[in-house]
């Protein structure tokens, strides 16, 4: 038997090679040609960049929530998934506030004490408050995975879904800081289900977000299987192929505080599914959000919405089912922007080791490349397990770069591939241009390059000052609150919108920013990364451009709004049909 397969399993345990050393040479072989020829081909330099340092400043912000991992000899295969995180301004103060997911203690796992997941209140001078208990959204007794933000009521209060093994939590923002569970009278329950991802949208853009959320696998712990060697500490978690897939979920806003849902009547609900990753995105620039999701050793699902209320599978005919090879990978966390500056989304999903991160280029008309290769990325992180990713413009240089959290399934990995191990530094894939990527992890200071188990990872500026900060979550660990220093050399924008015909987080919009020759695209994107919700300020860097010519507006309800005179380096308020309005939005003092 192939030593890098465990036994005691019909499959190998999540995570572990499938592929020979001879395939590999040839695969690394390739991909160093191929990475020669990108960078050969672009004139663009990584000198040309400003130096970008990310700083680990949990400790000093007074974040002392830890993720316990729950970690038992019996390999429950839940353990291993970590949880997620999101930024979310729940008391409309101007500053990202930041909620933890928790695990729970279980029949196999007693807690050492009470778990509980965990709002912090941002102070505004780089501190945060633990407000959980008087916002009573603790989500106590919850094996959690994800979390979502959206104002599904419009109110003007983002609200908090809540994800985990066998249900779902809908918080109600009541406006006051605290939190009211709506769950049963919303019908968001996803009772039975294992939610990991989920994502806010206005599919029918009738003004009021709806909710589609990812399940994953019929897991339960009566039939966690042995998987792995029979021979102590070589038990292994095992491969998701042991085990079926769940349905996904589409639930409709009916616009008076309850859900329909409309998971068959959509057509999402036809394939069956191991979601992990979700992000809503207008893929064909029809106006219309569409619907990604990164599945775990099965099929991607790409939803095109048809504007009635359904949506077509186009997983296979647009070429993002599997990888340019034919593999079904480890799908795990996923992002779309416009990369290569052309006004169309290409999506981004990460993988396990031994298996490649894919780039998938938009061709423009319902299909794509696999562009992991042409874009310089290559096999450069094999030996990394991708989880979560948001592509960001860290430096503000105007391209759109790409952030990953990496940390392997299994705790045991350097057993069965001594090359491997299980905690695993972070990644940053920095944009030449025009969608042509180098790796520049180890330029960015030794928090980055710090090995740890990573899985939730979520984007926001927090402290207000126009470069864009990450949070992780690392399994059965503190957090990492990486401050950005440096980015705000660079100009930049950050746009906060409110709908009035849209729904009220603006969130479906398209906007379209051009500044001294440089345009560039963004939306307002549901989901993204891997179960985790980021700040929904829309972020603009401008390199050394000193003035914006326009901004234009493209809201879901058919607005159209045309700025001129924009400022540069603010955090911008605009409100659908009257431009920019007067809003407060303090900058946190960086010592």
């Amino acid at each position: 038997m192939d030593p890098t397969t465990p036994v005691g399993s019909n499959r190998p345990a999540r995570g572990q090679a499938r592929r020979t050393p001879l395939l590999l040479l040839a695969v690394a072989a390739l991909s160093w040609f191929a990475l020669g020829r990108v960078l050969a081909q672009t004139n663009t330099s990584s000198a040309t960049g400003i130096p970008v340092r990310f700083t680990d400043v949990r400790e000093k912000a007074g974040i002392t929530f830890q993720q316990d991992g729950t970690a038992t000899d019996e390999k429950m295969y839940i353990e291993t998934m970590g949880t997620g995180l999101g930024w979310i301004d729940y008391d409309q103060d101007g500053l990202m506030d930041l909620y933890l997911v928790q695990s729970a203690g279980t029949e196999w796992y007693k807690a050492p004490h009470p778990l509980r997941s965990a709002l912090y209140h941002n102070n505004g001078d780089g501190t945060f408050t633990d407000v959980t208990e008087k916002a009573g959204v603790g989500a106590e007794g919850l094996y959690g995975q994800g979390v979502a933000v959206g104002d599904f009521d419009n109110d003007g209060y983002p609200d908090l879904y809540v994800m985990g093994y066998g249900h779902a939590i809908l918080y109600h923002n009541n406006g006051n800081g605290t939190f009211t569970d709506v769950t049963a009278k919303a019908g968001v329950g996803d009772e039975g289900g294992w939610s990991s991802s989920a994502a806010f949208f206005d599919y029918d853009r009738d003004g009021h977000l709806d909710l589609v959320v990812c399940n994953y696998i019929q897991w339960a712990p009566g039939n966690n299987l042995w998987c792995g060697e029979r021979r102590p500490g070589y038990r292994a978690y095992c491969h998701p192929d042991n085990y079926r897939g769940q349905k996904m979920k589409l639930y409709h806003n009916n616009g008076d505080g309850t859900f329909a849902d409309v998971s068959d009547k959509s057509g999402l609900s036809g394939p069956e599914a191991k979601g992990l990753g979700v992000v809503t995105v207008d893929l064909n620039n029809d106006g219309w959000p569409d619907i990604f999701v990164a599945n775990d050793t099965w099929p991607n699902f790409l939803f095109m919405n048809n504007h009635d209320g359904t949506f077509r599978d186009t997983s296979f005919s647009s070429g993002v089912a599997a990888s340019e090879d034919g593999k079904y990978e480890a799908g795990m966390g996923t992002d779309s922007a416009d990369v290569d500056g052309d006004g169309w989304f290409d999506i981004y999903v990460t993988h396990l080791d031994f298996e490649l991160n894919r780039l998938y280029h938009n061709n423009h008309d319902e299909t794509f490349d696999d562009a992991t290769y042409s874009c310089g990325m290559g096999n450069q992180a094999i030996l990394l397990s991708g989880v979560a990713t948001k592509l960001l413009d860290y430096d503000n240089d105007g391209w759109i770069d790409i952030f990953q959290s990496n940390g392997s399934m299994l705790d045991n990995i350097h057993l069965y591939h001594s090359e491997a191990s299980y905690p695993e530094p972070k990644l940053m894939y920095r944009n030449l241009g025009h969608g042509k990527f180098e790796k520049v992890s180890d330029q960015l200071g030794p928090d980055v390059m710090r090995p740890t188990v990573g899985r939730g990872t979520a984007v926001a500026d927090f402290d207000n000052d126009g470069d864009l900060d990450v949070a992780v979550i690392n399994r059965g660990d503190y957090i990492q609150l990486l401050r950005n220093e440096g980015g705000n050399a660079n100009n930049w924008l950050e746009v906060k919108l409110v709908g009035t015909k849209a729904a009220r987080d603006g969130t479906g919009a398209s906007l379209k920013l051009t500044s001294e020759g440089l345009t560039q695209y963004q939306q307002a994107k549901g989901g993204m990364s891997y179960m985790s919700a980021h700040d929904p300020r829309i972020h603009f860097g401008l390199g050394q451009r000193k003035t914006i010519d326009s901004l234009e507006i493209t809201w879901l309800s058919g607005t159209v709004d045309k700025l001129t005179n924009v400022p540069i380096n603010q955090i911008i308020t605009v409100k659908e049909g009257a431009g920019i309005i007067p809003g407060n939005f303090p900058k946190v003092p960086s010592k």
